[in-house]
């Protein structure tokens, strides 16, 4: 078991109050690019990218793999490809769906606006 002198400890703590602080302020641009006035597909982007940005904070301070082996940040780092990967091909499905859900109801709105057209004469 290793020791740690009151100066290696004092610097891990200030270390994570800075990261601590960075944290809070990513959080608090999260919360103020909501109300900006560009594109949905800008907001849900900078968001996205921001919580990659906090979980990795996160990961490599509070989690330790900053120190860590090669091995073990590509075990971590797996699982964050994969989703990356397969939101990628999934999302073209999701406008289909979209797209598939949108005519249906309109074509719905359509057959009702005929029906009571003819029910008027």
């Amino acid at each position: 078991m290793s020791s740690h002198t009151a100066e290696e400890i004092a610097d891990e703590e200030r270390r994570y109050f800075k990261v601590f602080f960075l944290l809070g302020v990513l959080t608090m641009f999260e919360v103020g690019i909501i109300y900006t006035p560009i594109p949905h597909f800008a907001i849900v982007s900078a968001l996205v990218l921001l919580a990659v940005v906090k979980a990795t904070l996160v990961a490599m301070y509070y989690m330790h793999l900053a120190t860590e082996k090669t091995t073990l940040r590509w075990i971590a780092l797996t699982p964050m490809i994969l989703c990356v990967f397969l939101l990628g091909m999934l999302t073209p499905d999701l406008g289909a769906v979209t797209r598939l859900v949108t005519h249906a109801l309109a074509g719905a709105e359509h057959a009702a606006e005929n029906a009571v057209e003819h029910a008027e004469h």
